[in-house]
């Protein structure tokens, strides 16, 4: 079998009890309808006799009632477990999805992860029961059919099986086309997909610059693929659909020129061509049953190996590592990424918790060189520093000398090539990722508010908190005299991407989130960027007071936030320049002066 229809098989294993539960009642269904056909002969036998077909009648109602009913529960039966494979399938991929490494996510488009959660997943709903079904039903009662048809007359049985063979055979060699075309048209709707989540989350540029017409081109030319891939999948399936469609009335001209000569010289009576004729038609469901079957399972089969390509992607390691290489040299090429680890291990519970060690944290860079990607320019070339426990340290230095990169790696969204990261001596990469994180709040330079209330968005990874914490982390990061004037509190839903607050309350909601984690390192990311003077001020007063019993760590581009910072580290170019006070650093490095003197180019 193929790796796609093995990935198939593997969605469907755990609920073959229920599925073979579902195929036994069809299947019995299915056997009272193969009895039907000899009940209606007798009715015919015992009326040409002039006998009274009363109970011959009865047994054939009682065959047509129980045998629809038996297959409409087996087939419910069978949709239901296909609703559980979805599901399972779902929970799964979303496991999966968040136990994503951030470089991985940061090279594959957000839309067409999506598609395989949501039109990927939903073929396997559509293929499981259908292919199941012919795979089990469909033979068990063809074979029996044609046993059945054996019985009444050899001869007619050699004409419909010779016709038929045509049937397999077209099959064989259209249905490997219908997987390769679906399996492209999936891949055209998570572009399409892509494409749109793109145009989504721009939505406001695309206004402000009267892109729309720009942005709706594109998406046109994905949806027009995404058609031409679908019309060609459809093309194959309509093939198929014909070709057994025809193969089937041809048996049946066939069965009714040859079977009419053979009553006619006496080989078989009338009744017997009917019920060879009711078999017939019995028999052409089945091979349309089956036919749809193989194209079913080449649709599921594709839509699995799609699937199967996100369950495969490289995770976050859930417990410690070893710790890294030293750096070769002052240029270190990009390094291979850690070892894939099983998604479905069980994850820790993201909620807060108490950090172990309450004392603020120590942080340490040792000559750490780090590239995105295999192949592009380093970020950091042996960047070293040390942070001690406590205090406010600001990091600051021209656009793109790897500040936010000092974050990324802190949080282990990104492993350095060479070096070590060390948090209380501790390489990193020794830490079990939940501990690590449980222990740092961050705040990215984006700020991103998920779309839900201000409570869900403060709750994130502290849903534990109690509203007399809720309510002093509104004070420290001055959001409560917002929440009083918004409509419902805290439970004010927020809008997409939270839209509905402005860019300095969106901050100030990262700010109160971390906050409320307790963490003994706090990482923020040009944190107040976007606040008008009076709450920049009120929230550097607040850092200060944090910074006292928390390790800070900021990014800034004002001179006014770092310059009662107790140290200050200057990057230039991936490297550390120099590290000091603000008096020191203004007495002994050039680039800092210049740094001041244009206010730390102000925030811009």
């Amino acid at each position: 079998m193929t790796p796609a229809s093995l990935a198939l098989l593997g969605h469907l294993r755990p609920q073959r009890g229920r599925m073979a539960a579902g195929v036994l009642l069809g299947l019995l269904g299915s056997v009272l309808g193969l009895a039907q056909p000899m009940a209606a002969k007798q009715v015919m036998d015992d009326m040409g006799r002039g006998a009274p077909a009363y109970g011959p009648v009865i047994v054939l109602s009682v065959l047509v009632a129980a045998g629809g009913m038996l297959a409409g529960l087996g087939h419910y039966v069978l949709d239901r477990s296909a609703e559980s494979v979805v599901c399972s399938a779902r929970h799964r991929l979303i496991d999966r999805l968040l136990a994503l490494r951030v470089p991985v996510v940061d090279r594959i488009e957000p839309g067409d992860l999506i598609s395989r959660v949501t039109s990927d997943t939903a073929l396997l709903r559509q293929s499981a029961p259908q292919a199941v079904s012919a795979a089990v039903t469909g033979t068990l009662v063809t074979v029996a059919t044609v046993v059945m048809m054996g019985l009444l007359d050899a001869v007619l049985l050699g004409v419909t099986l010779g016709v038929t063979a045509f049937v397999g055979l077209a099959v064989a060699v259209v249905a490997p086309r219908i997987g390769r075309a679906t399996r492209h048209t999936q891949e055209a709707v998570g572009r399409m997909g892509a494409a749109l989540e793109r145009a989504l989350g721009a939505f406001r540029t695309i206004k402000a610059s009267s892109a729309e017409h720009q942005e709706a081109q594109a998406l046109y030319r994905a949806a027009e693929h995404a058609r031409r891939t679908g019309v060609r999948a459809a093309t194959w399936e309509a093939v198929s659909a014909t070709l057994s469609a025809v193969v089937v009335q041809v048996c049946f001209l066939v069965v009714l020129g040859v079977g009419g000569a053979r009553v006619t010289s006496g080989a078989i009576g009338v009744s017997t061509l009917v019920a060879f004729l009711l078999y017939v038609f019995a028999l052409a469901p089945r091979i349309g049953q089956l036919v749809e079957g193989v194209v079913q399972f080449q649709i599921g089969a594709a839509a699995a190996a799609r699937i199967r390509e996100v369950e495969t992607l490289e995770v976050e390691a859930l417990g410690g590592g070893s710790p890294g290489p030293e750096c070769p040299g002052p240029e270190c090429p990009g390094g291979e990424s850690q070892a894939v680890e099983d998604a479905h291990r069980g994850r820790e519970g993201r909620t807060r918790r108490p950090p172990a060690d309450p004392a603020p944290a120590r942080v340490a860079f040792r000559d750490v060189c780090f590239a995105y990607r295999p192949g592009l320019p380093p970020v950091h070339h042996r960047v070293s520093f040390t942070v001690p426990g406590g205090g406010l340290t600001a990091f600051v230095g021209p656009s793109g000398t790897g500040k936010t990169t000092v974050f990324s790696l802190i949080e282990r969204f990104y492993d350095p090539d060479a070096g070590h990261v060390l948090l209380d001596g501790r390489d990193l990469r020794e830490w079990p990722l939940a501990q690590l994180r449980a222990a740092i709040g961050y705040v990215e330079q984006d700020t991103p508010v998920l779309a839900g209330t201000l409570r869900e968005n403060l709750t994130l990874g502290a849903v534990d908190a109690t509203e007399e914490e809720l309510r002093r982390v509104l004070r420290l990061a001055r959001l409560d005299a917002v929440t009083d004037r918004l409509p419902h509190g805290l439970d004010t839903d927020v809008g997409h991407r939270g839209s509905r607050l402005s860019g300095g309350e969106r901050q100030r909601v990262a700010i109160a989130r971390a906050l409320l984690r307790g963490p003994r390192l706090l990482l923020l990311d040009e944190a107040t960027s976007q606040l008008d003077a009076a709450n920049e001020a009120a929230l550097r007063d607040t850092i200060a007071d944090v910074a006292g019993r928390t390790t800070v760590l900021v990014v800034a581009h004002r001179l006014s936030t770092v310059t009662t910072a107790d140290r200050i580290v200057v990057m230039e170019a991936g490297r550390v320049r120099a590290v000091g006070t603000h008096t020191e650093l203004l007495a002994t490095d050039a680039l800092y002066r210049e740094l001041a003197a244009t206010q730390l180019l102000d925030g811009r």
